[in-house]
Order: C-alpha cells, then sequence, then structure tokens
C-alpha cells in the first residue's frame, strides 16, 4: 500500500501526493511473467540531444507524441504514424498507454499535443514554422526497435520536414 505524502500545492495545504514507484513495479511485473532478467532501462554515457544550431525564432518544429491516431489502424497497429497538424484531431488513441487514468484523462488533446500553443508562439514570431505533420511513435519496451525501427523512421520523417527542433511529448 502506498503511503501518501502531504504536501502543499500552489497553497492547497494537505494535498496527498503518491509516489509511484514505476521502476519496482515494471521488476516485479517482469518477474510475475516468468523472465528471468529484469528490464534494462536504455542508458547513454552521452545524451544523445545537440545544441540549437539557430535561435527559436527561425526554427521549425515537429511534435512526437507516443499517442496514436485514433483510427482502427492506429487503435490496431503498433507502428510510427504521420498525421496531419491541420485540423488539430479532436482525439487520439490513448487507452493503451500506461498513465495514471484515476488522476487524470486524455481528454484535451492540447495537453499532450500542443499544436495550439505551438500555433500561438508562430503567431507571436517566437518560432518560425511547425511541421505539417506531427509523428506517433508507440512506446515499446523493445530498446533495439526502438534503436533500429521506430528512431531512424522518425529521424527519416523530420529531416523530410526539414525540421530543427523535435518536440517529444510522451504520454
Amino acid at each position: 500500500m502506498l503511503e501518501p505524502d502531504i504536501q502543499q500545492n500552489n497553497g492547497s495545504e494537505g494535498l496527498a501526493v503518491y509516489d509511484v514507484p514505476y521502476m519496482t513495479r515494471t521488476r516485479d511485473l517482469y518477474r510475475a511473467q516468468g523472465y528471468e532478467q529484469d528490464y534494462r532501462w536504455a542508458h547513454f554515457e552521452d545524451t544523445p540531444f545537440t545544441e540549437l544550431k539557430k535561435p527559436l525564432s527561425e526554427s521549425r518544429i515537429a511534435v512526437i507524441t507516443t499517442a496514436m491516431p485514433d483510427t482502427e489502424t492506429g487503435r490496431s497497429q503498433r507502428q510510427v504514424y504521420s498525421s496531419n497538424c491541420d485540423p488539430i484531431p479532436e482525439s487520439l488513441y490513448t487507452d493503451e498507454l500506461s498513465w495514471d487514468k484515476k488522476a487524470t484523462h486524455t481528454k484535451d488533446v492540447a495537453s499532450f499535443l500542443p499544436l495550439n500553443q505551438l500555433n500561438q508562439l508562430k503567431a507571436a514570431g517566437r518560432i518560425a514554422s511547425i511541421a505539417e505533420q506531427f509523428h506517433s511513435v508507440p512506446t515499446d519496451y523493445s530498446q533495439r526497435n526502438t534503436m533500429e525501427k521506430d528512431g531512424p523512421d522518425i529521424l527519416k520523417r523530420c529531416q523530410e520536414d526539414n525540421v530543427d527542433i523535435a518536440l517529444l511529448v510522451p504520454l
């Protein structure tokens, strides 16, 4: 049983905050499924990020999310998808993703697909442009699939769109 950590939050006293021991829970799940070795999280000596080559006001932004298109194909096939940013989708498929479904919901697409917010930044001159498509990448416990298949696919799509910055928005 999780013990609440009573904290103050934006002036609200007595708010119960529960710590979810994600790594312990994942190890226990793997053991319960009969795996002999614990799940190994990705670890890199060097972070795979680079400094911006130009100011934000001159940069083209792409959004990458772990939510899938809310279509029959998007619900049934876990693969990389590209979808038009305009019009902004009213919903995305999130049911199979792991998130705290008791504490929040995904009915507000703007909370995890910030296209409206990026459009405002573009209008204000804070960014140059938004790629015509956003990309959905499946969550996958296979580091090999991520590194050898999905990652290169997303990189190729971003390069084809002449993207300067990839904004990763996992759910």
